[in-house]
Parts: structure tokens; sequence; C-alpha cells
């Protein structure tokens, strides 16, 4: 009998064997970096540049996109008068009306060039929350170390921090080796298809052809990843697709006295119950793949473990994944129901019902797939379905180990020490997935830091940027460029 139980229980300790070696040998994928001198910047007056960009109320809006032309106008005459030692070097285009367009020629013509992107326009204050600001929404106020107002985080905080390091770049007398791009749309939360479609278009038809691309995109983190106690940057290596089904239902209207035995409403709330219970199959691939990989040596205690493992722990791990809305949107394609139209009286049965369905697609899947998902879920052919306009593809993955990534790795931990870094999937769509046809190497990331509790605020109420935390991103756009389109000594 002993021997029969020592026997079943080698499965067990080979098994616990093969674990805790794959636990061990994973070894980190930091880049080791030596530290650097941090650049001199006068940080009140750049806090102040930043600010008065702030009161600048340049909310783009799609139906009506000259409405605020007056706005952009005066952020590019503050550009201007900001940054003179940049325009002297840089060739200006105005793109659309409004999106911006720098180019810094390389010395080299045979350098592939690069490219760092922001856009001007910000999204509106939500009605009726004006008073829950801590400072008036436009006001660019700067108090207590932050610098406040809409657009201070999403995304002039990126874009002036690009023309900081630019400018002082200008000053020292710096030369690239790369030919260096700016483009600064003005038209990304609503779609981008003025602007920033426009520059891809336009460069695309000069033939440029672009090393690398660094877009707005993920944050660096403390405190959001359990297991994880080092700040986290995730450079986003992809972003999901984007599309909207709409459902329409036509059907007998009449009194409500004498309803038939399945109404229009009915018909459709049915249908989109069928589509929210039955969602998109989850998977750990892709950049939720590579991101694991490359956090779990980083972990501590069983994080660590079953990050290492999951060969074994994958079912355990997505099962965690799923019960959260943020991460659940990192491993599968999401459905939301998001708008439903029927009926205009209590006492009529409406002839017309309709709704939106948005789905953001996870790499893998594809628009045609959600149409045919959508259509074998509802189980009705009565009702018609379609797509709209402005849908999109998921993305590529663009390549780790490429050097431009491990430009902006080396960047990030030179300028963030102790920070871990790791790919990471772009939920949200970015201005970045139009220019496709001319980079293999598009990344979305944000130098800026994140707690738990600002994350609200991306979009919300009372969003804000520190100005130690402006300061680093300035650093960061400086020594990128250093990095990636410096001379050769």
């Amino acid at each position: 009998m002993r021997r029969w139980i020592l026997l079943a229980l080698v499965p067990v300790f080979l098994l616990l064997a093969a674990v805790i070696f794959n636990t061990v040998r994973k070894q980190s994928r930091q880049l080791q970096v030596n530290p650097i001198v941090p650049l001199r910047i006068d940080e009140n007056a750049a806090a102040a540049r930043l600010a008065a960009a702030v009161r600048m109320r340049t909310v783009s809006n799609d139906l009506a996109p000259d409405q605020n032309a007056e706005e952009f106008r005066k952020l590019h005459e503050h550009l201007q008068r900001s940054y003179p030692h940049a325009h002297a070097v840089l060739k200006r285009e105005i793109i659309a009306g409004y999106s911006l367009l720098y180019t810094w020629q390389g010395s080299d013509p045979n350098a592939l060039p690069v490219m760092l992107m922001a856009h001007q326009d910000v999204v509106p204050i939500a009605p009726d929350t004006e008073n829950d600001w801590q400072a008036e929404p436009f006001s660019g106020e700067v108090k207590d170390g932050f610098i406040w107002g809409r657009g201070a985080w999403d995304d002039k905080g990126n874009l002036f921090s690009i023309m900081e390091a630019v400018e002082t770049l200008a000053a020292q007398g710096f030369r690239p080796k790369r030919t260096i791009y700016l483009s600064f749309g003005h038209d990304e939360e609503v779609r981008g298809e003025r602007g920033a479609k426009a520059i891809a278009a336009l460069l695309k038809a000069r033939g440029v052809r672009l090393d690398y691309i660094l877009d707005e995109g993920l944050v660096i983190t403390q405190g959001l990843t359990k297991g994880l106690d080092k700040p986290l940057a995730l450079i986003g290596i992809a972003e999901k697709g984007y599309t909207t089904v709409l459902l329409n239902l036509s059907a007998k209207p009449g009194h409500s006295s004498m309803p038939p035995a399945k109404t229009a409403i009915g018909m459709m709330s049915a249908a989109l119950a069928r589509i929210e219970d039955r969602q998109m199959p989850a998977g750990i691939r892709g950049a939720a793949q590579e991101m694991f990989d490359t956090l779990a040596p980083e972990m501590s205690g069983i994080q660590r473990v079953l990050l290492s493992n999951l060969w074994l722990f994958k079912p355990l791990v997505q099962h965690e994944l799923e019960k959260k809305a943020s991460t659940n949107a990192m491993i599968r394609t999401t459905t939301a129901l998001t708008i439903v139209h029927a009926g205009n009286k209590e006492n009529v049965l409406p002839g017309v019902a309709s709704a939106a369905v948005n789905f953001r697609l996870l790499q893998g899947d594809s628009i045609a797939d959600i149409v045919a998902h959508v259509k074998q879920a509802i189980i009705n052919d009565d009702i018609k379905l379609q797509t709209v306009p402005e849908s999109s593809e998921p993305s590529r993955l663009s390549k780790t180990e490429a050097p431009a990534y491990k430009a902006i790795h080396r960047t990030v931990r030179e300028i963030f020490p102790e920070t871990v870094v790791a790919p990471g999937l772009m939920i949200g769509a970015t201005d970045a997935r139009y220019f496709e046809e001319i980079s293999n190497n598009i990344y979305r990331f944000s130098p800026i830091r994140a707690m738990p509790e600002d994350l609200a605020r991306f979009h919300g109420t009372n969003e804000r940027v520190s100005v130690k935390n402006y300061a680093e991103m300035i650093r960061f756009y400086h020594q990128l460029l250093m990095n990636s389109a410096a001379p050769s000594s």
C-alpha cells in the first residue's frame, strides 16, 4: 500500500518541481541602465506655459468642426511664442485647418524618421459638474503642486512636454541624425478622421516610412497590480478595434389594449439580453500574454508562481481577470449595450425598435466575426444588422524586440528609476491607428504617473498633472530623442 501511495505521489512531485523550476528560471526582462544627470528645467515656467494652453478651450465637435476655430488659433500662436528655437528649426504645416505637422530634418537621409504624437483637442466638461472641480475646469490654475484643468493630462500635457523637449534641444544646437516628425491632431476625441488621418495620408503620399511612432497611451501606475510593489509603466504595443452594431426591427404598430404575442420592444429586449449573455470568448493572448510573461519575474508571492506557469494556471488566472471590468477588457472583445430606442406614447405599440451595441475588438477578432456573432446570438432574422462607418479593425502587435521599443523602455528606466516596464494593450482608440501603413512599430505610452485614485480624472472631474511629473515628462521626451535620433559620437 505504501508503495502505491508513493507511486501515486510521483506525478504530484514532478508537477511541483516543474512549477518551482519555471518560477525560478524566469529571468527579468528589465533593461539595466546607468544613472543619468537629470535635465535642468525651470519647472515653474514650464508649468505656466502648459497652464496657459489649458485655458484655451479647444473642445472638438464632430458635427461642428469649426466651432472653436479661434481657440485652436490661439493655441497655435501660443506654441509659436513659447518655443521660438523649436520653430526656427522645424518646418510647420497646418493640415485640415487646425492639425499641426512639424518636421525637423535629420542629417542622415538614409536613417528612417521617427514620430512623436499628441493631440490639441479636449473633451467637454460633463454638464452640471463644474462645481465639483477644485479649480475651474479651464482656469489653467497652478496650485498645490499641480496644473489643473481639462487637457492638463489628456493630451496637452504630452504635446507641450514634447515641445519643451524640442525647444531645449534646439536651443542647445542639437541636430538630429534621423528626421523627427511631430504630429498634433485637432480632433482625436471625435475619432481623428479630419486631422491625424489626413496627416497619415499626406505622409504616405510623400513616400515617408517611419522607424517608429509614439502616441499617447498607457501610463505609469503604482498600487494597481497585486504582487508588484514598484511603479509599473505599460507601453501599449497594440490597441483594440472598434465597431458598433446597429439593430433595427420593424413591427406592426397598434393600440396597447390589443397587443400581439410578441412586440417590437419584447423581441428587441430578448435579442439584447442574448447578446449580453453570450459574450465573445476570453483568452490570454497577444499583448496580455507578453505583459504577463514580462511581469512574472518581477512579481512576488503566489502571483509570481501563477504568471510563471500559465501553461498550468491559465484557466485560474483568466477566471480572476474576468471578474473586473478593467482586466476583463484586456482578454476579450467586450460587449456594451449603449443605445435603445422604441416607442413614444404609453398606450401605443411602437412599429420600430432600434439599438446600438458597442464592441471593442481584441486582436484575433474581426468586424465580420462580430456581425456573425451577433446574428447567431439574437436568433431573429427580422432584426436587421449594420455596422457604423467609423469602425476599425484591431491594430497589429508591434514587436517588443524592435530597437524602437527598447529605446522607449530604456528611456523610461532612465527617467523613472526602479520602474518596471512591460508591454500592454491600449483599450481605447488613438490617432496612431491611422499610421499603420507607414510604420511597423507603433507604441502608445504617456509618461504620466497615476495612482489608483487618479484614473477617474481621465475625461473626468479634477483633471490635473503634478508640476514635478510634468518636468519628468519633459525629461522623458528629451532623453527619448537623444536615445533615438542623436548623431553617433
